[in-house]
């Protein structure tokens, strides 16, 4: 996977600029440990539901009114996001927070255990609520994506009677090969079958991959890996305007326009 990845990038059109080899690294492992926790997800078994359906572990989580589940404050980060992969069949949600939950795990397998514990303490896993540590950035005017990016699949006209199918999150496994949740790891076409199927009768408007990349601060994250040193917040700000387009932050996430 790696090799794929680097290969993927190296032959781009874009340029791709790193300040080390050992961010280079952290980013292939990073994006392998994401595609890894997306099948890990599948085959644990979550059920797919709305957030009025939401359930979870309450040996681990508490389910709040809105569907969201709040860590228990005897369990740590890390083990209330492995028992998702573990008891799977405890659990259900729907998609957005299913790719948060993969983002998630792909990081506590790519960090020290306890600066994952210390950053995402009072975990809440809700939508595409996350924890600002975790630093994602948001692309568009690029239809380039990699293993371990985070895109969407969009149905303009969903049936309101299945609003749920209003569109797909998903974890780019690898060249067109997606995990969906509820749906599995699949082909684009297939995900746009499934929306299609959910749209207002009679309708031929088609569900899409829309031009939206999501995918963590690798290099700023890679200062939390074993045996990293601490990198300077200006190298990091740096790093990102050197990825080129008009950069601005809004709440939790960056966006890069190119």
């Amino acid at each position: 996977m790696w090799q794929k990845i680097y290969l993927s990038k190296k032959n781009s059109p874009d340029t791709y600029r790193y300040i080390s080899l050992s961010h280079l690294k952290f980013e292939l492992k990073l994006r392998t440990a994401i595609v890894e926790a997306a099948k890990a997800l599948k085959r644990s078994g979550p059920s797919f539901e709305t957030f009025e359906d939401s359930f979870c572990n309450e040996q681990y989580w508490h389910l709040n009114s809105k569907g969201g589940f709040e860590l228990r404050s005897s369990v740590t980060p890390a083990e209330g996001i492995r028992d998702i992969f573990v008891n799977g069949s405890l659990y259900g949600f729907e998609c957005a927070t299913a790719i948060v939950i993969v983002l998630y795990k792909g990081v506590l397998d790519s960090i020290e255990e306890k600066e994952f514990n210390r950053m995402f303490a009072d975990l809440l896993l809700y939508d595409w609520h996350y924890d600002s540590d975790l630093r994602l950035i948001e692309k568009y005017g690029s239809a380039r994506s990699f293993p371990g990016d985070v895109g969407y699949f969009k149905n303009p006209d969903v049936n309101p009677e299945h609003m749920e199918w209003q569109g797909e999150n998903t974890v780019k496994i690898e060249e067109d090969l997606y995990y969906g949740h509820g749906i599995g790891i699949v082909s684009s076409r297939a995900i746009i079958a499934k929306l299609n199927r959910n749209r207002i009768p009679g309708s031929n408007v088609s569900a899409y991959l829309t031009d939206q990349v999501i995918y963590p601060d690798f290099l700023y994250l890679s200062q939390f890996e074993a045996g990293s040193s601490v990198i300077g917040s200006h190298v990091i700000e740096q790093a990102f305007m050197q990825e080129g387009g008009i950069t601005t932050q809004i709440g939790r996430r960056r966006y890069l326009h190119t």
